[in-house]
């Protein structure tokens, strides 16, 4: 299961909760640590550079917040990032330096790197985006599978039990996915990977891949 590790997916420079991912191997396993960790991360940021509004909310003093969107904590707004017109943001979100959280965009149990951009109708649930990722218009994570068992994720012949009724995707760092496209419970998606738009993808994506359709994913040239 080499391409679902941490090391292989993300740029751990390129987040604020690096720590979080010490002593881990794959990235799933932070999924029930997410809330925990933002409580102790808020108290030890500077109040110079940030804004704590409301309970276990921070906003960095230089992102930008719509007056109309919804922040429930715990969440990290992190500098420079943008959350946009009806943002829902249910709480147990870190919201990278330079994100992009679009209008109508729904965020529970998350880690955006930074420069994520998921702009415009995307819902990302108990998932990861690393650096740069990108979710166009109407591409979701699907995060509970439809018989409630706990996600396995499958790559190939090799699979990986998780013990998490409540998994999206893996996102890897400068990921594209198409609009309209859903991302099935356990889906892990390499570093580089494009996702054709209207796909409906699962398991294991390798980096540098374009998936087309599920019987054609081929490497980039």
């Amino acid at each position: 299961m080499k391409n679902c590790t941490i090391e292989e997916l993300f740029d751990l420079n390129e987040t604020i909760a690096a720590k979080l991912f010490e002593g881990h191997t794959y990235p799933w396993e932070l999924l029930p640590l997410i809330k925990d960790f933002i409580k102790g991360l808020g108290d030890e940021l500077s109040q110079e550079d940030y804004e704590k509004r409301g309970v276990d909310i921070w906003v960095a003093r230089s992102a930008r917040v719509y007056p109309s969107a919804y922040i429930n904590g715990p969440a990290i707004i992190c500098p420079e990032a943008e959350v946009r017109h009806c943002a829902f943001i249910r709480g147990s979100a870190i919201v990278g330096a330079g994100a992009v959280v679009g209008n109508s965009t729904e965020l529970k149990n998350v880690i955006l790197f930074n420069k994520v951009q998921v702009p415009h109708y995307n819902y990302v649930g108990d998932s990861i985006l690393g650096f740069k990722a990108h979710m166009g218009a109407g591409s979701i994570t699907s995060n509970v599978k439809s018989d409630k068992t706990p996600v396995i994720v499958k790559d190939g012949e090799a699979s990986e039990e998780t013990g998490l009724k409540k998994f999206g995707a893996m996102i890897g760092d400068n990921v594209e996915v198409g609009c309209n496209s859903v991302l099935n419970p356990g889906t892990v998606i390499g570093r580089g990977s494009q996702i054709y738009p209207c796909s409906s993808v699962r398991g294991v994506i390798p980096p540098n891949h374009i998936y087309k359709v599920r019987t054609e994913i081929v490497e980039k040239q």
